[in-house]
């Protein structure tokens, strides 16, 4: 029987780029579908879920690293590989820090794009077939009388055993990851929800609301869950 197609995800707002890969990876063998911006991106890779990620790190709407973070928060197998005009060191080491398997800086060599590409994904079938992980956040998590089983999206407090919804799991692994650093509301929206910059919401406000009344021995005065005037929030823990 005929094995289906790798299916390959490029969020890139360079058109010319864009339709370049996409060819070239058509001509492979490959099923490629475009994104041009971040919004559309996390949208596509929710509902295709594709064997392969290549993302621009500079994009319209949300940028790359807060694709590759929000990514992570739900699928930490997925290879990743980062193809950007940035060549700042820094940019790297972050984008290692949240995740990415693979790192191309443009202008790249075509020929060496297609063989990252096909290791990536032989990695990623190895990984599937072995259920190998990269654990960024561990199954579970303790803080103070708290326990939080992301396997089980339970949580042990002071309100006894709760069952914790997909987006508040998702939310906490990201206050978790970014334990003891200040996160913006824009940042939570981006990575934690996918909403683009533009969005105006009280959605991170309301889940801080609940993680203070759920966590927190006196939620009026957190010591968690805190909030940093004009800039965000913090999740206050040490390991």
């Amino acid at each position: 029987m005929e094995q289906s197609k790798k299916r390959i995800l490029i969020i890139e707002d360079d058109l010319h780029i864009a339709e370049g890969i996409q060819l070239n990876l058509s001509l492979q063998g490959y099923e490629v579908i475009l994104a041009s911006d971040g919004v559309s991106g996390l949208n596509q890779w929710k509902e295709t879920c594709p064997d392969l990620v290549i993302l621009d790190v500079m994009l319209p709407g949300i940028d790359g690293l807060s694709i590759l973070q929000s990514i992570r928060l739900t699928d930490e197998r997925l290879p990743v590989l980062i193809l950007s005009a940035k060549g700042d060191p820094d940019d790297r080491i972050k984008g290692l820090a949240f995740g990415v398997d693979d790192y191309l800086a443009k202008p790249f060599n075509l020929e060496e794009l297609l063989l990252r590409v096909e290791r990536l994904l032989k990695r990623g079938s190895w990984n599937q077939e072995n259920g190998t992980t990269v654990a960024s956040v561990s199954d579970t998590y303790r803080f103070g009388d708290n326990r939080i089983d992301f396997k089980t999206h339970t949580a042990h407090c002071q309100m006894g055993e709760i069952s914790l919804t997909e987006q508040e799991s998702k939310v906490l692994k990201l206050f978790i990851a970014h334990r003891g650093k200040p996160l913006s509301r824009d940042k939570l929206l981006q990575i934690g929800w996918g909403y683009s910059r533009k969005t105006s919401t009280r959605t991170v406000d309301n889940f801080i609301v609940r993680f203070r009344k759920y966590f927190e021995a006196d939620p009026r005065n957190p010591i968690y869950f805190k909030s940093l005037r004009s800039i965000g929030y913090l999740f206050d823990h040490a390991d």
